[in-house]
């Protein structure tokens, strides 16, 4: 029977918890963009 590969173990659940950690600042930073773009309006349109 083949020893489990604890290191690569270790490895994946670091790089899990990198992605998740990722995915979360993302959408933080996506919900804050969308925040503070309803917030400030841009400038009037003028019409001809």
């Amino acid at each position: 029977m083949q020893k489990p590969n604890y290191q690569f173990e270790k490895r994946r659940k670091e790089m899990d918890k990198k992605a998740k950690k990722e995915e979360k600042r993302r959408l933080k930073l996506a919900s804050a963009l969308s925040t503070a773009a309803i917030a400030e309006p841009s400038a009037p349109v003028e019409s001809n």
